[in-house]
């Protein structure tokens, strides 16, 4: 049996850094494993889970790859170049010690993985109950593959930070579209959410454990609840009630599911200050003939008309989206729309990527685009969107107001965010009286000074 109480919430000092250092314990002799992470929150948080039941049960954990027993790595397949980069780095690591391959790759193309590492053992985003014999089997010199889903839920599982400032908390698995393009469906199935008072509990115990910001994330936020008759707002409702200072970071929702509680979501995020005032609501295309093609099951309008109702009622809300250029059929007035779709809205963040055919998807399928013309197009969208953040930055110029340390950068330089969720980088390289450790997690009063296209500068204000 696995008992949450034993593992200690322990981290490295950066929001993206996967390696936790664990120099100071005693190893005896005891087995060391190394874990990678990439991709989404998601995969963040499977990370910090496998490294939570491997300590529980008698495995130290390195920072050093070359000074391990067995190395994870935690797979994306977003994109193509994703998925390149974890073959390159499959084939490495599995010429150097036993590995286990786990995330969504293995999943999705099981057979890629093992032709590039036919040893290796696999382990599925909805298989991390059985981490623990894979990697025993691993150790002894066998293959193990774990890809059944098999784990009922992702709450209350033990788990070691990646980030002692951050909780990730999956609230679902899988999601309910069946965008043509997308291989996430083929790795974590259809919707399965996770009960209201578990994610409570999870939310409780992570802030017993001094942790500040909370994200609650799942492959579509939006359409949490619709298979147990809840949905998002009443989560974030018992979520914010609990006492103490912190914030909640809601993860990625699909368009066609915010109207149905906008209105309850606009007046929460109105009258409840634990909510940080953000939305990541990807569109993908300006075209409602590509959105269509793309299968995502909303419109160009009802994206727009979310926007506007939010940008009414919170001025200064966070409007993240996601974009992909060169879908195949794209035409140039469809590409015109998505452009004019941006101008029209003004998104504070822009996550573009060139179209990336996945296998098993029905768009891998579809006829593709002169690559001549999609790098055409990418750049001229780039272009547009970073007119459109400074526009948004210089609404920030100048603001005084409370961030939340959340990650310490390098050259003596410190990360939070405000209220909106903003970054704001503070230099305290020359501040010779403050240890930047010593405020991971604090509330600092800033004044932003200076921005860019991307970022917000600030100083100290005491």
């Amino acid at each position: 049996m696995i008992i949450l109480g034993k593992v200690k919430h322990l981290s490295a000092f950066s929001r993206y850094k996967t390696n936790v250092d664990f120099q100071n314990f005693k190893t005896c002799d005891k087995k060391k494993v190394w874990v990678e992470a990439f991709g989404c929150s998601a995969n963040f948080g499977d990370a910090e889970i496998i490294k939570g039941i491997l300590y529980n049960n008698g495995y130290d954990l390195t920072s050093s790859r070359k000074n391990s027993d067995v190395n994870i790595i935690v797979t994306c397949a977003v994109k193509d170049a994703t998925e390149h980069r974890m073959i390159s780095k499959i084939k490495k690591y599995s010429k150097e010690k036993p590995l286990v391959v786990a995330g969504c790759l293995p999943k999705t193309s099981k057979k890629l993985v093992e032709s590039f590492s036919p040893y290796s053992s696999l382990l599925g985003p909805q298989s991390l109950d059985r981490t623990l014999d894979v990697v025993d089997a691993s150790l002894n010199g066998q293959k193990v593959v774990a890809l059944e889903d098999s784990v009922p839920t992702k709450v209350n599982l033990p788990r070691i930070r990646l980030n002692p400032v951050v909780s990730i908390i999956e609230i679902s698995s899988g999601c309910l579209s069946e965008c043509s393009f997308c291989q996430t469906k083929l790795a974590k199935g259809t919707l399965k959410s996770y009960r209201i008072g578990d994610i409570v509990r999870q939310v409780e115990d992570d802030l017993a454990a001094n942790c500040k910001e909370i994200w609650l994330t799942s492959t579509d936020n939006g359409c949490y609840g619709l298979d147990m008759k809840t949905d998002l707002v009443e989560l974030l409702e018992k979520c914010s009630n609990i006492e103490g200072e912190y914030k909640i970071r809601v993860g990625m929702m699909n368009p066609m599911y915010v109207p149905r509680f906008l209105d309850r979501l606009i007046h929460l995020y109105q009258h409840n200050d634990k909510l940080f005032k953000f939305l990541h609501m990807p569109v993908q295309s300006g075209s409602e003939k590509i959105l269509r093609k793309m299968k995502r099951g909303h419109t160009a309008k009802i994206f727009l008309d979310v926007v506007k109702e939010l940008r009414k009622k919170i001025p200064e809300i966070t409007i993240a989206t996601d974009i992909i250029t060169g879908f195949p059929s794209e035409s140039e007035r469809d590409f015109e729309e998505t452009l004019s779709l941006i101008e029209e809205c003004q998104p504070d963040v822009v996550n573009s990527s060139r179209f990336s055919p996945r296998p098993g998807t029905v768009a891998s399928k579809y006829p593709r685009l002169n690559t001549k013309i999609v790098r055409e197009r990418s750049t001229r969208l780039h272009q547009t969107i970073k007119k459109t953040s400074m526009r948004r930055n210089q609404l920030w110029n100048g603001w005084n107001g409370k961030i939340l340390i959340d990650e310490l950068l390098e050259n003596g330089k410190i990360e939070g965010r405000n209220y909106a969720y903003r970054p704001v980088i503070i230099d305290l390289s020359k501040v010779k009286k403050f240890n930047p450790k010593w405020l991971l997690g604090q509330y600092l009063s800033v004044k932003v000074v200076e921005i860019s296209n991307y970022t917000l500068l600030g100083e100290l204000t005491f």
